[in-house]
């Protein structure tokens, strides 16, 4: 069996009274589908980005994907 997250990948910009930063990865997806990592070896992704996504981020959801 295996688990596909259907949502957002994205990246926030998050400020508190601590910080302040300006490109976090976030979304929904992303967390869904990270944590289920853990649980599930074939957790998969559907998500629309656009094409200056950085691909060392698509590549940790490969290496997350395929880790466990």
């Amino acid at each position: 069996m295996s688990l596909v997250s259907v949502g957002t990948v994205a990246f926030d910009a998050i400020e508190t009274p601590f910080g302040k930063t300006d490109k976090i990865i976030g979304g929904a997806c992303t967390y869904i589908s990270l944590a289920a990592s853990f649980f599930e070896k074939g957790a998969k992704i559907i998500s629309v980005v656009g094409g200056d996504f950085p691909q060392k981020t698509l590549d940790m959801f490969s290496r997350k994907r395929n880790k466990y």
